[in-house]
């Protein structure tokens, strides 16, 4: 097989290790693979349908691309992810220009597809998606020092306003061995950090050996000698243990972060979310984490606007978040997606008042935040070195408290050179409000 083929890739890591799974794929078929997607004839375009901000994302997507090839710069589109696996008629009539609409189960496929797209044909297949690969050779689309984990795909948690388990089916845990086996991989190229995903990591095992197993596999992943950094994200609160609790405390390549989604605090909004717990178990879980790893980093993310959130729940929430004080928070308004329980709920919330008890939410957090960063100042953290800015003569990297692409950044200066991937000590003096701003020691 032959041609020149390039890729756009939207949303979650989840989506983005898919993506890597299917370059590798086109690359081994003989495809030449190009970051830049105006040299590509062929443009896959990867998608996410999660909520309304991103489908439109991935419709703007294939739009700019589509005018790319009505202009002869390429020659042929491919959508595959979640997007073309949740709407998969409406995108082959809605979109004529597009050659290829496939869903997630013909990833596999990926090659035969873009060759039988380049042949002159149009495609339109939608196989199992529990046919999705979940392992396999990957080209990394991440800087050689770090890179996503995925132990597991789908979800069967069944949150009522969440479109996961119709898009990627039930929650599916991969075998110990093979991702044993593929960290080993990756640490062997190079890679210290890496961040285990999945859309609830914290279920691993669950499926397929009977009990939660991310204890034990943390525990084998910090055997691997050249690995430095494991980090969580994805952690479904029901399912953070007490042993969990104590593996991350007891190993030190585990690094003390995790992201743990609570879309909310107030109990009657949790049961509608088809969630559990409330603001006092809650707090109880971060009081147990915290008691364990005094300087463990909590991630999280709130829904406002669900159906049926008062001003009370909404103020249970508010007052949840200022006496909790999260390191890093995110907050978006209700989506309200087809198909999904909560979008036939009574007493849908207007989107201004949505938007404005987010928009309330994160002027708040960024108060907390700013305090946060304050306590940074006078310390000294291991960093790895990802760039160095010439406008500031600073280099910049993370410590344990930034998970990649999602977090912030800390700019440091250095009396020597150093190289991309080197870890060093930066003691912190200062800081620009997001950013930590230090010098190597």
């Amino acid at each position: 097989m032959s041609g020149k083929i390039g890729m756009i890739s939207l949303g979650c890591p989840k989506n983005q290790v898919d993506a890597e799974l299917m370059l590798s794929k086109l690359s081994a078929a003989g495809f030449d693979v190009v970051d830049d997607i105006d040299a590509a004839e062929l443009v896959i375009i990867n998608t996410c349908a999660f909520i309304e901000d991103a489908k439109k994302e991935a419709i703007d997507s294939i739009l700019n691309t589509a005018s790319l090839k009505e202009d002869g710069v390429i020659q042929k589109i491919v959508v595959t992810g979640c997007l073309s696996e949740r709407y998969r008629q409406e995108l082959v009539q809605e979109f004529p220009e597009v050659d290829a609409v496939v869903g997630i189960g013909a990833n596999a496929d990926i090659a035969e597809v873009c060759a039988r797209v380049l042949s002159g044909e149009n495609v339109n297949t939608f196989p199992e998606k529990e046919l999705m690969p979940l392992e396999g050779e990957r080209m990394l689309t991440t800087p050689e020092w770090w890179a996503y984990l995925k132990i597991a795909d789908g979800c069967s948690n069944r949150c009522s306003y969440c479109v996961i388990p119709s898009i990627r089916g039930d929650f599916r845990s991969r075998s110990m061995e093979s991702i044993l086996d593929e960290a080993r991989t990756l640490a062997d190229g190079g890679v210290k950090e890496l961040v285990l995903i999945a859309q609830d990591t914290t279920r691993y095992g669950e499926d397929n050996y009977g009990s939660l197993m991310l204890p034990q596999l943390l525990e084998k992943l910090c055997e691997i000698d050249s690995l430095k950094r494991i980090r969580l994200l994805y952690c479904y609160p029901d399912r953070v243990t007490d042993e969990l609790i104590k593996v991350m405390a007891s190993n030190e390549k585990i690094v003390h972060y995790m992201d743990l989604p609570l879309q909310h605090a107030s109990g009657r909004i949790l049961k509608a979310m088809n969630r559990s717990g409330d603001a006092q178990s809650l707090s109880a879980l971060i009081e147990k984490l915290r008691a364990a790893m005094p300087d463990i980093v909590l991630r999280t993310t709130f829904i406002t606007g669900f159906p049926g959130e008062t001003e009370e729940d909404f103020e249970i929430l508010d007052r949840f978040i200022q006496d909790t004080k999260f390191d890093r928070l995110g907050c978006f308004s209700y989506s309200r997606e087809e198909g999904t329980p909560a979008a036939g709920f009574e007493n849908q919330v207007d989107k201004q008042t949505a938007d404005s008890r987010a928009d309330h939410i994160m002027e708040k957090q960024y108060e907390i935040f700013l305090h946060k960063n304050e306590e940074y100042i006078g310390k000294t953290y291991p960093v790895i070195v990802e760039g160095y800015d010439p406008y500031t003569d600073t280099y910049f990297g993370r410590g344990y408290m930034d998970a990649p692409e999602i977090d912030n950044r800390m700019y440091f200066t250095c009396g020597y050179k150093l190289n991309d991937g080197d870890e060093v000590e930066v003691e912190v003096f200062d800081m620009n409000e997001y950013d930590l701003i230090g010098e190597v020691v």
